[in-house]
């Protein structure tokens, strides 16, 4: 079975809401092995929903579609339906009486204008709503599926839980595939070079399917395995994962949820490191990034902001001859940046980033992007140069994550 989502709402267009129930039913279809390949969005307007519909039942078993069961005149989701399936708009008593005791019970005079969500496709099976006042409802049209939904999320995930997921398990007979992803981390290598390293494994393999997702500061690589249980699905996709790591695996920190700042938290806790940062380009980011976990206090001492030449030599105590001969923008600078926050702060890592996040400052020889990091490890200093593309936000993002990226490196060994 394969399954299409129809998201309804002119604002959805307009980019004035996001779109969060498409992911919330993507992840449910995953857990029973159902397909999903395409998703559509359509504003209010009911010609241009019924060719939506016709579209996804051409490709599709199953259209699940979310928005425009409300009161308002743009609500017309269910009008469409109606009209698509050549059913008749009739009043569900229940569904009626549900409605007017939703507002009695809250004091509030039933509006005229709620009396249309009582108003179901006749034959359709009806899908209670136990938060709002908008039932949802199934339409089965010439072997096809019809799944409508409200679109406030809070009152769609119950129904989906409750009602249409025991319903698609039903027409899939109770026995049903799943489909499970891991998702790879993949820190200081170009999507296009990612690409070139696996580009045969993604075209030729099947199950699992590979994808890659460019990010600002990582590249995600997405394993998708379907089995016939959880623990098949993952040995598929560990199987291809050893593939995955051959080629990438150096630059390869985490999968799924996790973060290169909670890996780095958990090595410095147990090594019982603690580390300090100085940071110029990036101005507190990479500090931020080391303290967003809870007891951070533990292994961060301190950092500091040396944006200015004179708060790298007065603060940090760079030599200014250092300045002088290489520049406030080099590895020689940041080698000594590392070493003096190091010893300022009496920890046993030092870290430092020096850079041009522009847009301006940038020579033919420093050019916009170009950032040195170090790292002063227990007095062993090493420093790295990169030169990263993208505006002054992009810059300093992927400076903080790559200097992230070399101390776990160098934690993890």
């Amino acid at each position: 079975m394969n399954a299409e989502i129809i998201t309804t709402g002119t604002e959805l267009l307009l980019g004035q809401i996001i779109d969060t129930n498409s992911i919330y039913i993507g992840k449910r279809l995953a857990e029973l092995g159902i397909d999903l390949y395409y998703k559509t969005a359509v504003g209010d307007n009911v010609a241009r929903v019924k060719q939506a519909i016709s579209i996804a039942l051409d490709r599709s078993d199953v259209a699940i579609m979310t928005g425009g069961l409300g009161p308002t005149v743009d609500d017309i989701t269910r009008d469409a339906i109606a009209e698509f399936a050549g059913r008749k708009l009739i009043i569900d008593r229940n569904t009626m009486l549900k409605i007017e005791r939703y507002f009695a019970g809250r004091n509030i005079k039933m509006p005229e204008s709620n009396k249309v969500q009582a108003y179901i496709p006749e034959g359709a099976l009806i899908i209670e709503n136990k938060v709002g006042t908008a039932p949802g409802f199934i339409v089965e049209h010439n072997s096809k599926i019809i799944i409508a939904m409200p679109g406030v999320p809070d009152e769609m995930d119950p129904m989906m839980e409750k009602t249409v997921m025991p319903y698609l398990l039903g027409k899939i007979g109770g026995r049903h595939m799943v489909l499970k992803s891991k998702v790879y981390k993949v820190v200081g290598m170009p999507e296009s070079l990612v690409n070139e390293k696996i580009e045969d494994i993604f075209r030729e393999s099947r199950n699992p399917t590979v994808g890659v997702l460019a990010h600002q500061t990582e590249i995600d690589i997405r394993l998708t395995a379907k089995a016939e249980n959880d623990e098949r699905a993952l040995a598929l996709i560990d199987g291809l994962a050893k593939k995955i790591f051959e080629r990438v695996g150096d630059n390869i920190y985490g999968f799924d949820d996790e973060t290169l700042e909670a890996k780095i938290a958990a090595l410095l806790t147990n090594k019982k490191l603690t580390i300090s940062t100085a940071e110029s380009c990036t101005a507190g980011l990479l500090s931020f990034r080391l303290t967003g976990i809870s007891g951070s206090s533990k292994y961060f001492m301190s950092g500091i902001s040396s944006y200015a030449n004179d708060a790298k030599t007065g603060m940090l105590g760079v030599d200014k001859s250092t300045i002088e001969k290489f520049g406030a923008v080099s590895e020689e600078c940041a080698m000594e940046m590392a070493k003096a926050c190091r010893e300022k702060f009496m920890t046993d890592i030092g870290v430092s980033i020096t850079g041009i996040a522009g847009p301006d400052g940038g020579t033919k020889d420093k050019p916009v992007g170009l950032v040195y990091i170090a790292i002063d490890n227990k007095g062993e200093v090493k420093g790295f140069k990169n030169i990263f593309g993208g505006n002054r936000d992009s810059i300093r993002a992927r400076a903080a994550q790559t200097a992230l990226f070399y101390l776990y490196k160098m934690l993890a060994g």
